[in-house]
């Protein structure tokens, strides 16, 4: 198992890619953008393998629900059936699924879980 991405949401998600870009020589993934919800964000990759999603959603500025910094800590497990049993064995544990598994429109399978303290955890084919 290994670490997939770490998400961030932004403000200004143009002069967060460059910054990254700029500073920490990451190379930025195409554009995503959702035109249903508003949702638009790159993927950051580093030559260590690593990946940060940056994220904008219209309306975050004002949203308590979405905050500029942490959104959630992603896992690979690898296959869709490998994403259903952890799943399966977190919820009967008693951690909550906050949601799917799904396909989302980006092309992940994934499903989200609350860990203890609440922080989002996502568990992903890739």
């Amino acid at each position: 198992m290994r670490i997939e991405h770490v998400a961030l949401w932004a403000t200004e998600l143009e002069s967060m890619k460059t910054f990254y870009e700029t500073y920490f020589e990451a190379t930025s993934g195409p554009r995503y953008y959702n035109q249903k919800t508003g949702f638009t964000s790159y993927f950051l990759s580093f030559t260590s393998g690593a990946r940060v999603e940056i994220m904008h959603k219209k309306g975050i500025e004002e949203s308590a629900a979405l905050v500029t910094g942490y959104a959630h800590l992603a896992f690979s497990v690898g296959t869709k059936q490998a994403v259903d049993a952890l799943t399966e064995r977190l919820v009967k544990d008693g951690f909550s699924l906050l949601n799917g598994p799904r396909t989302t429109g980006d092309g992940y399978y994934e499903s989200v879980v609350a860990d203890p303290e609440g922080n989002l955890i996502e568990i992903t084919t890739d």
